[in-house]
């Protein structure tokens, strides 16, 4: 590793910063692990679109459809080819906390720069703070690596900003990924000051965050590879721009995209989030594969709607 435990929040402050993406995984007609497909994806990710990090094996990747092993070698793949070039943060998300330890540890050894640990799923209990501070005070003890928190409606609640800030105390947390609601993340930003970076998957939020919040870390989901091509490279463009204070000419650039967001909106299955993700990846040129169960596949129809919205949504290619 990079760092020791307690220069982990140093150490994320300085460079865990700018645009990170959650990648989504390529499987095989026989539902494998496309790994030639996977390092053509990051390859194209970092190099053509400049992509400074990567979210690996998160939900985006399908990790709950994933043997252990399986995930092991998606993180191995991605330490790989990011390594030199690009941050990663590895999901080691599991309701089994041994798995989920054995999968932290993978991540050390692999030379992940990071993991992230999503909130568990907590039946039939009223009373969470404690129980998520020795939850996440579990990791911080038998782990050295940087750590982030994970707070989604998925696990049947969300972790109120006073919860969290208690937790970011602990050593080796350097960060939260806070699919909440604005006024709940705006509230915790004010709590933390630059303790730990706080950061939302929401790309049509992120200049206001960057502008308004001081945010340095989009993390993350799949816009950055989605929203650009090695030739149209907005999303990027008005980050630097807004990191430049130069918010008019920000906004200018991040509006232009909204009829790429729209089309994407618009044609989006309610059901089949992954499956789009994944053709609207392979109208762009990249690798996107098959999903795995119990997700489901796009039909005909579905594909020919994405594919016109695609083509007539102004993203250069």
């Amino acid at each position: 590793m990079k760092y020791t435990k307690h220069e982990a929040k140093e150490y994320a402050r300085e460079n865990m910063n700018g645009i990170w993406a959650a990648a989504l995984n390529p499987f095989n007609d026989d539902l494998t692990l496309d790994e030639v497909g996977l390092r053509a994806n990051i390859r194209h990710w970092i190099d053509d679109l400049d992509i400074q990090g990567l979210f690996v094996a998160g939900k985006q990747g399908e990790f709950w459809s994933m043997s252990l092993d399986e995930r092991k070698r998606n993180m191995t793949i991605a330490a790989d080819e990011c390594a030199g070039k690009a941050g990663t943060i590895m999901s080691i998300s599991d309701q089994n906390l041994e798995t989920a330890l054995d999968l932290g540890r993978h991540a050390q050894n692999c030379g992940a720069d990071y993991v992230v640990v999503h909130a568990p799923m907590l039946s039939f209990c009223q009373e969470r703070g404690e129980v998520l501070y020795q939850y996440y005070k579990r990791f911080c003890d038998e782990l050295d690596i940087g750590i982030a928190m994970w707070s989604h409606p998925d696990s049947g609640y969300l972790m109120q900003p006073e919860e969290c800030a208690r937790i970011a105390n602990l050593p080796n947390i350097v960060a939260i990924k806070y699919s909440v609601p604005r006024e709940m993340y705006v509230r915790l930003t004010h709590l933390l000051g630059d303790k730990i970076h706080v950061s939302t998957s929401a790309e049509h939020e992120w200049l206001d965050n960057v502008l308004e919040l001081d945010w340095k870390l989009y993390l993350c989901s799949s816009p950055p590879y989605q929203l650009q091509t090695a030739s149209d490279q907005r999303m990027n463009e008005y980050t630097r721009l807004a990191f430049a204070g130069k918010a008019d000419e920000a906004r200018r650039v991040f509006d232009s995209l909204n009829p790429v967001r729209d089309a994407m909106k618009r044609t989006k299955p309610p059901g089949k989030p992954t499956a789009f993700g994944k053709y609207w990846q392979e109208l762009l040129g990249q690798r996107g594969g098959c999903v795995r169960t119990p997700m489901l596949e796009l039909t005909d129809v579905e594909k020919g709607l994405i594919r016109k919205a695609f083509d007539e949504c102004g993203l250069k290619r």
